[in-house]
Order: structure tokens, then sequence, then C-alpha cells
């Protein structure tokens, strides 16, 4: 019975260690090798606990290379925006100012039944409400909704609401996002241009910066207060 009390506790502690290694997130939150990692570790704590013949320095072994493995993905992925994509996946848009994309929602293995219980606990029952709604990676949907459909904030009093728009991320972690960048048709000039008047001087330095089709743009250095700016771009119907 002691045997098996220490058992406990050690496995314990352990999974309680790798679990605050891999953050705060919810069940709902997880980036799905996080949630196949948790699932192995789950399975691999329990053996261990419970089987006194098996050593438990072969259950201990294990979790850890779990722990390592994890940690390393996690690098990897801030380091790197290919593998960021890889291990996480990319959102997918699956409505727009066109309708829904049933390919993007075919791709996700998705339903209108899936996506629209989805929006119905978000209290939106009519698609026309919506002006995107997105796929993230870890399974929950984001919704832009309509002008007229936006929730009213103080700020909107004596003011006439602005069309909706969706930035798009075009910096990340001081690497440009190419396929953003393209489709926003943005230039080097423009993008340099920008950055110094938000007081930037290399791209390297830029933790995140998106813009919206009206030429604003979000800008965030790194350990720095982010900043907004008003550009002269005009996006238009490009995205």
């Amino acid at each position: 019975m002691l045997t098996l009390l220490l058992r406990g506790i050690i496995i314990y502690l352990i999974v309680f260690f790798i679990f605050r290694v891999m953050g705060k997130r919810q069940l709902g939150q997880l980036q799905p090798f996080e949630f196949v990692i948790t699932l192995i570790i789950a399975d691999l704590a329990t053996i261990p606990m419970s089987e006194i013949n098996i050593p438990i320095v072969h259950g201990i072994v294990p979790l850890v290379t779990i722990a390592i493995l994890h940690f390393l993905i996690s690098l990897l992925s801030r380091k790197s925006l290919k593998l960021r994509k890889l291990f996480n996946g990319s959102p997918k848009i699956v409505i727009n100012p066109n309708g829904v994309d049933y390919e993007q929602l075919k791709k996700l293995n998705m339903d209108f039944d899936d996506l629209y219980e989805s929006l119905r606990s978000m209290n939106y029952f009519s698609l026309d409400q919506i002006q995107y709604a997105i796929v993230e990676t870890n399974g929950k949907i984001s919704v832009l909704p309509t002008a007229e459909n936006t929730p009213v904030v103080a700020s909107d009093f004596d003011f006439d609401k602005e069309k909706a728009t969706l930035p798009l991320m075009i910096v990340c972690d001081g690497k440009k996002v190419e396929k953003n960048v393209e489709i926003t048709k943005i230039d080097d000039k423009f993008l340099t241009d920008s950055l110094k008047s938000a007081g930037i001087k290399r791209l390297k330095d830029v933790l995140i910066a998106t813009i919206d089709n009206a030429g604003k743009m979000y800008i965030q250095a790194r350990n720095e207060k982010y900043k907004t700016i008003q550009t002269n771009f005009k996006g238009g119907n490009n995205w």
C-alpha cells in the first residue's frame, strides 16, 4: 500500500510539473500537438501508478521525454512560421462577405450543422449578421459581425459606425508573413516607412504588425507598448 502511495505522489508531481510547463490553457484552447501530448501523458501516468511490477523509472522516462518533446516543438513553433503552421495548422475563413465558403468547411471536416451550432452559441442566428467567421487552429470560431450587428459601446454614441474590416497580420516575430503581404499588395517601402512612423527602424524588432483595408495599422515592437497608426493605404476589397 505504501508503495502505491509513493508511486502516486511521484507520478502526480511529475505530471503536475509537465502541465505547468505546458502553460495554463484550458482543454478547448490546446493546439493539436498539445492535445495529443495531453492524451499520451494521461495514458502513461496510469501505468506506473497501478502496476507495481513495472519499475517506476519505466514510467518516469517516457513522461520526461514527452515534456522535452513538447518544449522542443513549442520552441520551434515560436522560431519558425512554417513549422508553426505545420504543428498548429492555420486559421480558416469559413464565412466572408460573399457568404459561406463551403470548400473551407469541407477541408475542416465541418458541415453546416456544426457551423450553425457554434454561431448560435455566440448569439448569431442568421448568417447575414456576420462579416467574417474564422475557425482558429484550436477549433474555436471567431466572428467579426457586420457593422449594423456590432454591439454598441460607449464610444459609438454620436458617431457613425464604420464598415467592419478584417485586419491581416503582415509581420510576426520580426518576419514578413509573405502570404498576407501578397494579399494586401504592400511593398517593402510602404512597410519600412510605416514602421518608421511608429518609431521602429528594423523589421526584426517588430513583434507583430497588422493592417486593415482602411489603412489602420497595429504595430508592437518587442518589449514595448503597441502603437496604432493611420496610413494612406486603401485596401478596398482586396480581402
